[in-house]
């Protein structure tokens, strides 16, 4: 999927009647994203935002939606998704947190099955300023412009883009991956799509600690990348078996430290930032 998101996604909200779907939807039709229709069972007869509910996501399929935003709770999550994936939608963003992991493991599964972007769980969406916005990124942080950023740290992201923007550098698109050990678009994903975009000529990479997720992007900017990277590892004072927030961000028997993202980094030619406000010098 070029991209994956631009001004014409029609996005669907599964669980827009809870606190997140509620609040959310509202922040991304005012950032201009074509929330075409909302799903809730038993509530199709009401609008949220303006936006109709209906009870099924077939029910919806009538508007042409490619996208969705899944908010409903845990446990629902892999029913939702699998719903999201029968119907056909091309893209599925997860933002619900503590899905056990053997249900995104499914969900990741039937989707590469089927040829279908999953984004997440537990992570703040993707967002094309001046085009489209689905998640829960601040519409106030963006610039448009041609710096694309990916990151596994929700609020690190939006740090990061907010002193990009007031350094004047905008932004091609913006991806927040998600911080559990299994999740959909990785690095290394997200890295074919900004390396053969003409929108994009920098890239900034934000990970952190845990996994191997940053070496392996490191190697495959090593071998095909021309655009410069520059990159944050978040979680250089943690102690060995120290959870830092997300699930994914634990080190093991010496692997998955800052020390080794960073040296590999280094190795690929990516500059890495010492601090978050650090990024903007480094892209020159």
């Amino acid at each position: 999927m070029k991209n994956y998101v631009d001004e014409n996604t029609k996005v669907i909200v599964q669980g827009i009647t809870g606190h997140q779907g509620k609040f959310h939807s509202g922040e991304m039709l005012k950032f201009g994203t074509k929330v075409v229709a909302g799903v809730s069972p038993g509530k199709s007869s009401e609008k949220v935002n303006g936006v109709q509910i209906f009870d099924t996501v077939a029910d919806t399929m009538h508007l042409n939606p490619t996208a969705s935003m899944i908010s409903v709770p845990a446990p629902y999550v892999k029913d939702a998704a699998f719903e999201a994936i029968d119907a056909g939608i091309e893209l599925i963003y997860v933002l619900t947190e503590h899905v056990p992991f053997h249900d995104t493991m499914d969900i990741l599964y039937e989707a590469s099955r089927k040829g279908i972007t999953l984004l997440g769980p537990n992570g703040p969406g993707i967002t094309r300023p001046g085009k489209c916005k689905i998640g829960i990124m601040p519409n106030h942080i963006f610039k448009d412009g041609d710096v694309a950023v990916a990151s596994r740290s929700g609020t690190l992201t939006y740090e990061i883009v907010g002193a990009l923007t007031k350094a004047g550098f905008g932004q091609s698109t913006v991806i927040g991956l998600g911080g559990d050990p299994v999740v959909g678009l990785t690095f290394i994903d997200v890295l074919k799509v900004f390396n053969d975009d003409p929108n994009t000529r920098k890239i900034v990479l934000v990970g952190e600690i845990g996994g191997i997720n940053e070496e392996m992007a490191a190697d495959y900017i090593r071998k095909n990348v021309k655009k410069k990277v520059v990159a944050y590892i978040a979680g250089r004072s943690a102690p060995p078996g120290k959870r830092m927030g997300h699930a994914g961000a634990i080190i093991e028997k010496g692997s998955g430290t800052a020390e080794s993202k960073i040296k590999a980094f280094n190795a690929a030619g990516v500059h890495v930032a010492d601090f978050p406000a650090d990024i903007p010098g480094l892209l020159g």
